[in-house]
């Protein structure tokens, strides 16, 4: 049923889209038609699967940093009160440091690197997953603790079936939201400094003027992305709540 709604919703969307077209001016809102035959144009010569597997690979390694960062600096604020006043104001500064500042002094320090672009995706988005992180260590049930402390459980056996499992609902959370952040943000990062990517080919159609291109390309991401988050964070997440 909930595939059919959506499914039903996209159908509406395409015909609101197909609609306006019409009257639009092809150059500012092509049909959907046009924009399909582009990319079926560009997934024949390469250019698409290249691109959206640079830009894949860039928001991969960007978000498994930021999330093993993340969640390490998440636990440590929750547990210790001496690190959450020492690095939460750090931590809220970088947090409402806009995404194009960051990348732009990344550049600036690091040169036109593929390194600048991974750090700039990065430190966008390690102050998500580790607030998101401290509010979880925040909350761990004090009765586990305490069961904890009279069996003596050393540090593994405390890790494994005391703190991950209470934890897994939040880390699945912070990924949620950290990879729809990424995606954003590498785009960003590809327009401003990098030679291949989705970004980089938005901007280089935007110069163009070619709104079929970008709309294709955007799309062609976009989907990508979703199918990601529903055939693969969804589930999970649904896994680590299965208790409830």
């Amino acid at each position: 049923m909930a595939l059919l709604a959506r499914l039903l919703s996209l159908a509406v969307l395409l015909a609101l889209w197909q609609g306006v077209s019409v009257y639009a001016d092809i150059r500012t809102l092509p049909a959907p038609s046009a924009v399909l035959a582009f990319v079926l144009r560009e997934a024949e010569t390469g250019s698409l699967l290249f691109n959206v597997g640079v830009t894949l690979a860039r928001v991969a390694v960007s978000f498994v940093i930021a999330m093993s960062l993340g969640v390490l600096l998440g636990i440590a604020l929750g547990r210790s009160r001496l690190a959450d006043r020492l690095l939460d104001t750090p931590l809220l500064v970088i947090l409402n440091t806009p995404a194009l500042v960051i990348t732009v002094l990344a550049y600036v320090w690091l040169g036109l690197t593929e390194t600048a672009a991974i750090v700039a995706v990065a430190l966008n988005k390690l102050p998500n997953v580790a607030v998101i992180m401290r509010e979880g260590a925040r909350g761990l049930d004090p009765g586990l603790e305490e069961m904890a402390t009279t069996y003596r459980f050393d540090r593994r056996t405390w890790i494994a079936h005391v703190l991950l499992p209470q934890l897994q609902p939040f880390m699945v959370a912070a990924a949620r939201s950290g990879i729809s952040l990424a995606w954003k943000i590498v785009l960003v990062v590809e327009l401003l400094g990098r030679p291949n990517g989705v970004g980089f080919a938005i901007n280089y159609y935007f110069t163009l003027f070619d709104v079929t291109a970008v709309i294709g390309y955007s799309l062609v991401f976009m989907s990508v992305m979703l199918a990601i988050d529903a055939l693969l964070l969804q589930p999970l997440d649904a896994h680590v709540r299965r208790w409830r």
